[in-house]
C-alpha cells in the first residue's frame, strides 16, 4: 500500500513530467504543487492563451477518484441517486493522467478535456449503480470510483488537445482592471 509520502512524490513527479512535456511543446508551464484547488499547472502559449491543467498520477493500478467531483449524488438511505452532472470546476480544464513508468522514458500520458473524463466516469458509475439498484454492495455510502487505463487509451499522447481547445478569453474569466 502506498504511503502518504510516496503518493505525494508520485504526484509531484507527474506534475513535473507534464510541465516538462508542455515546455517541449512550446508552452510556458508553471506548477502549483497542489496549492490551487482545481488545477496543478497553468500553461501559456505564444499567443498568450492560458490553459489550466489537472494532473493525476499513478505508479500502478488505476486512477482513484471521488465521483462527487463529476456527478451530483444524493444519498437516500442506502440508495444513491444521480442528480445530474457537476459543473466544470474551471473553464476549459484539461486533464493529464500520468502512469509513471518503471524506467525513464516509459511514462505514459493521457490528455483529455475534463468534460470527457466526466462523461466516461458518469457513464460507468451510473451503470454500476443500476446493476445494484442504486445500492453499492460493500459500502452503500462510498463515492469511490476509478478510471481504468483502457477507458482513456484513445487519449494516449493526445497533446494536440492544447491546440484544439481554446481556453475562454481572458475577459470571460478575469476582472478588468480599472482605467485610471
Amino acid at each position: 500500500m502506498a504511503t502518504g509520502r510516496s503518493t505525494q512524490l508520485a504526484g509531484q513527479v507527474g506534475e513535473y513530467l507534464v510541465a516538462a512535456e508542455l515546455c517541449r511543446r512550446n508552452l510556458i508551464a508553471a506548477t502549483f504543487s497542489g496549492n490551487v484547488e482545481h488545477f496543478d499547472i497553468l500553461a501559456s502559449d505564444a499567443a498568450g492563451r492560458a490553459f489550466a491543467v489537472q494532473v493525476k498520477t499513478i505508479r500502478t493500478g488505476d486512477w482513484q477518484l471521488n465521483i462527487k467531483r463529476f456527478v451530483r449524488i444524493e444519498q437516500r438511505g442506502n440508495v444513491q441517486i444521480s442528480r445530474g452532472s457537476m459543473p466544470e470546476p474551471h473553464p476549459g480544464l484539461i486533464c493529464v493522467f500520468v502512469r509513471i513508468g518503471v524506467d525513464y522514458r516509459t511514462d505514459e500520458f493521457f490528455v483529455l478535456p475534463w468534460s470527457e473524463v466526466q462523461r466516461i466516469l458518469e457513464q460507468k458509475y451510473l451503470a454500476y449503480l443500476k446493476k445494484f439498484d442504486g445500492v453499492r454492495p460493500r459500502n452503500p455510502e462510498s463515492l469511490h470510483t476509478s478510471l481504468v487505463h483502457k477507458d482513456i487509451e484513445s487519449f494516449r499522447d493526445a497533446w494536440h488537445i492544447f491546440e484544439v481547445i481554446a481556453p475562454p478569453a481572458a475577459s470571460d474569466t478575469m476582472p478588468r482592471a480599472r482605467e485610471v
